[in-house]
């Protein structure tokens, strides 16, 4: 699992190298502070994807019911802002088409990212292993538009 730290001051700086170049850093870096302050709490972006090995999907469905349950009361409990499952592109090439799961993500509201960690590795898809351990990655985010 990907615990990203300091990748927030690269971002800053990238930004003010992409399309902002008459800003100054520390404008583009206030900016972001005071979108951030919007909530009690730093949110986090969670990127779980499903390991590739044969039977996860059987894996998946079998313990699905589980997830959604824990998800509903993460939810309610306002942990988990939004989320959702990844598919692949073909899942939506029409209307009809197969929907193949291949991951999660989500954002989360949490006191620091130790506590995000240890909600993901409490998660039935993480201990039933759905999803990818080695491929998880959790980093701080800052929205730039409303969550619900």
């Amino acid at each position: 699992m990907s615990v990203c730290r300091g990748a927030a001051t690269s971002i800053f700086r990238s930004l003010s190298s992409h399309g902002n170049e008459n800003l100054p850093y520390h404008s583009i870096h206030s900016n972001f502070r005071r979108m951030s302050t919007a909530t009690s709490q730093p949110r986090f972006m969670v990127y779980a994807p499903d390991k590739t090995e044969e039977g996860t999907f059987e894996r998946r469905l079998s313990v699905r019911p589980t997830h959604l349950e824990t998800a509903k009361d993460r939810i309610e409990n306002g942990f988990i802002r939004v989320g959702g499952v990844l598919l692949t592109p073909e899942s939506i090439a029409t209307p009809t088409s197969d929907k193949k799961m291949v991951g999660s993500v989500f954002i989360c509201e949490a006191q620091n990212i130790e506590e995000v960690k240890k909600m993901v590795e409490s998660d039935v898809y993480y201990t039933a292993g759905v999803w990818d351990p080695e491929k998880i990655v959790i980093l701080p985010f800052i929205a730039a538009t409303p969550i619900p």
